[in-house]
């Protein structure tokens, strides 16, 4: 894809995702149901801190792409190894983890996940662009551009440092409110829910994984062109 097509895209991405982001965190208080909106607000659930992930990959990647097209190639290198950072370890493989587990606990129970009082709150629109809309979405950045991934050990330790900071939040916010941010967590005892994490981290790193075996079969070994 040339360059100036990239970043028209970019650009569009990153309006979208930061729409997106300010719909959803700007919510009407009034229609807010006290039982889903506690501590923490919309910053407790991953999707929403997906949605600012996304906007800032986006930015990134937009800045990256005009800095080819002034010919700032030493600034365009060190952008880019940032995008890519982001795109590998992080916009990938949370965009599919949100998109498959939302739908999937959504088709065996959605009260676990998205409760049916969050229907009168949250445009049936919205929750696809926030759920559906994301994964293709990073499918077809890999089809668009290429990235070049970090060493597998920085990747997903750097990964893994990640969800360890998200579960933490999830702990603390229960820990002050005495609820679950999801309803799916009060499932589980203590074993139960420490192993329901491991198997989240476990499938994340797969999409991880997958990310950059769809990048190495598009694009080969191939190095990013200026």
């Amino acid at each position: 894809m040339e360059t100036s097509t990239l970043a028209t895209y970019h650009c569009l991405a990153f309006v979208w995702y930061f729409f997106l982001a300010y719909s959803i965190t700007h919510l009407r208080a009034e229609e807010r149901p006290s039982e889903v909106f506690l501590y923490g607000g919309q910053w407790k659930y991953l999707t929403v801190l997906n949605l600012v992930l996304q906007a800032v990959f986006y930015g990134v990647s937009f800045l990256a792409d005009v800095l080819r097209l002034i010919k700032k190639l030493p600034c365009a290198k060190s952008v880019i190894s940032s995008r890519d950072l982001l795109f590998s370890v992080l916009a990938f493989p949370v965009s599919t983890f949100v998109s498959i587990s939302f739908w999937t606990l959504y088709t065996y129970n959605r009260e676990l996940v998205y409760p049916k009082s969050l229907d009168g709150v949250i445009p049936l629109w919205l929750n696809h662009a926030v759920h559906t809309a994301v994964l293709p979405f990073a499918l077809l950045e890999i089809l668009a551009t290429p990235h070049r991934y970090p060493a597998k050990k920085k990747g997903l330790i750097l990964l893994g440092f990640v969800a360890f900071l998200y579960i933490s939040w999830v702990l603390w916010i229960y820990s002050v409110t005495g609820e679950w941010v999801y309803p799916l967590f009060a499932l589980f005892n203590p074993a139960g829910l420490a192993a329901f994490f491991a198997g989240s981290i476990a499938i994340i790193i797969s999409f991880y994984n997958f990310g950059a075996f769809l990048n190495r079969m598009i694009w080969g070994q191939s190095k990013l062109c200026f």
